[in-house]
């Protein structure tokens, strides 16, 4: 199947831009996906002068060509593009409609000319000046009052990209090439010095300036195809070093067409100064947020990131830092490959909000995985330690419960570190904190916990064990109770207080206590 140009009137003789065309073109070529590597070429110049044959011949459009049988009249109304066909680097074609028209000039106006070699000015790396050989020298024929036009916008714009005007001569004269290149250059000149706004400021500053000659297109039909041919051979790569436009300077991606197009016709329109400077800002700020937005959309709707929101609402996710970080990453180098041909600090600030609101998206997902974490330790926390209350009697136990406690914190930093993310964030690392203390606060209280209630059980334990021991082996001696006798070696003053005396077999009962006391 044949390559498609895919032309459309980008404006209409009324000056009304087809947003819908444009975007249909853009999606249609795949135009966005060009990056740097593409060009526009304009061609302006009187009526029905083969402006729209030669882009034809050059580009393999399809762009209407007049009728010779029938006349001269407008034939391009508006602005037309369309796609160049067999052309590398992509080559975007821009018809305008000619100037000095009868057509116009019964509005008696030249408005739109004036906007149309404006635009062709601002949106374009190469801009064709078609010319008869035979106007040289005159004023509307010759195109002055649109180089004029083309000049003073130019002095306005200073710092914008260098673009190269191609004045291409139709129907060659008998007068030698060498000698119309020095008339129209003198003419060129000319016009600068009355346009230009400091003496300072060369032609050179802003364009390449070439001259060609190409003989009639209806008499001399083989030697023009042949010069045409060759000169289409210097469109493809045109961009390289030593073409057409090959030092052309701050090259705004192909992304960024549509919006530029909308914007400079827009500007145009409402006679604001044509500064395109911010316009590129303009649409270098506009483009990356587009292309933050679509990123963060994407990312909303990955099929790995909803598995994991979906599987967090059960229980913990495995390796889940390192799931999350992949995500991340791939929507942020995603936005870097479509966003690298935009300004640099442009370019790095959406990307910074990018990642921001990537991370505060996902960060709910983060503290999720923490709690679960926190859950699954603390229950295994409590696990080990009634299985420690249940084996570690005696020596050691507080140090036992003390160990389960490490543990516990231990399986919990292990969590952590298999959910966090490449990307150290202080507010996740915050976050982390916070639930860290308040799982040692949660194990510190059933550790003290568990270790009184060890110690009460002990301490009943040994009351019951010095009450049986002391009774089975003494009884009563001489009237004289084991509780007194206790007394008498625990509380002396008080066991005299109460007239507990010290016979014989009050003395023996004493040394059974003391031997319990001894022995617990």
């Amino acid at each position: 199947m044949a390559e498609d140009c895919c032309s459309f009137q980008l404006i209409s003789g009324a000056g009304v831009l087809n947003v819908e065309g444009l975007e249909n073109f853009t999606r249609t070529t795949n135009l966005a996906q060009r990056r740097l590597s593409y060009a526009a070429v304009a061609v302006i110049g009187p009526q029905s002068s083969g402006k729209s044959t030669l882009l034809n011949k050059l580009f393999r459009t399809d762009f209407t060509m007049m009728d010779a049988y029938e006349g001269r009249g407008q034939t391009t109304q508006g602005i037309w593009i369309g796609k160049g066909i067999g052309i590398e680097p992509f080559t975007i074609a821009i018809d305008v409609e000619g100037s000095d028209s009868s057509e116009r000039g019964q509005d008696g106006t030249t408005t739109f000319e004036k906007r149309s070699a404006l635009f062709a000015l601002a949106i374009a790396d190469i801009v064709i000046i078609n010319m008869w050989c035979h106007d040289i020298g005159r004023d509307n024929a010759a195109s002055r009052p649109l180089l004029k036009t083309v000049f003073e916008a130019m002095t306005r714009l200073f710092g914008a990209r260098k673009t190269t005007l191609l004045f291409v001569l139709r129907d060659q004269t008998p007068t030698p090439l060498e000698r119309l290149k020095h008339i129209l250059r003198r003419d060129i000149d000319q016009i600068w010095a009355a346009a230009a706004k400091s003496k300072a400021q060369t032609l050179g500053d802003f364009f390449n300036v070439e001259i060609i000659a190409l003989p009639n297109f209806l008499y001399e039909k083989e030697r023009f195809n042949e010069q045409v041919a060759l000169l289409r051979q210097r469109f493809i790569h045109s961009i390289s070093p030593g073409g057409l436009v090959g030092d052309r300077k701050d090259v705004q991606p192909a992304s960024g067409f549509p919006l530029r197009v909308e914007q400079i016709w827009k500007t145009i329109k409402e006679n604001k100064d044509l500064d395109l400077p911010a316009l590129e800002v303009m649409v270098a700020t506009f483009r990356c947020e587009q292309i933050a937005k679509e990123k963060l959309s994407s990312l909303k709707l990955d099929g790995t990131w909803l598995a994991m929101s979906k599987a967090l609402k059960s229980g913990p996710v495995s390796e889940f830092g390192k799931k999350l970080s992949s995500i991340l990453e791939s929507y942020l180098s995603q936005y870097d490959k479509e966003a690298m041909d935009y300004e640099e600090s442009i370019r790095k600030d959406k990307q910074q909000r990018l990642e921001t609101e990537a991370l505060q998206f996902v960060y709910p997902a983060y503290a999720a995985m923490l709690q679960h974490l926190r859950s699954t330790a603390l229950k295994s926390f409590k696990t080990r330690l009634e299985k420690t209350v249940k084996e570690k009697r005696g020596d050691g136990f507080e140090e036992s419960v003390d160990n389960c406690g490490w543990f516990g914190m231990l399986e919990f930093e292990r969590g952590c570190e298999d959910a966090t993310i490449k990307k150290r964030v202080s507010g996740w690392l915050a976050e982390k904190v916070n639930v860290k203390d308040r799982l040692r606060g949660d194990i510190e209280t059933l550790k003290s916990n568990k270790k009184a209630e060890y110690k009460s059980e002990r301490k009943k334990i040994k009351e019951e064990k010095i009450k049986k021991g002391a009774t089975t082996t003494a009884g009563v001696v001489a009237g004289v109770t084991v509780g007194a006798a206790m007394t008498l070696v625990s509380d002396p003053v008080t066991a005299s207080a109460t007239g507990i005396g010290v016979s014989t077999a009050t003395i023996q009962l004493i040394d059974i206590a003391r031997d319990i006391f001894r022995r617990s």
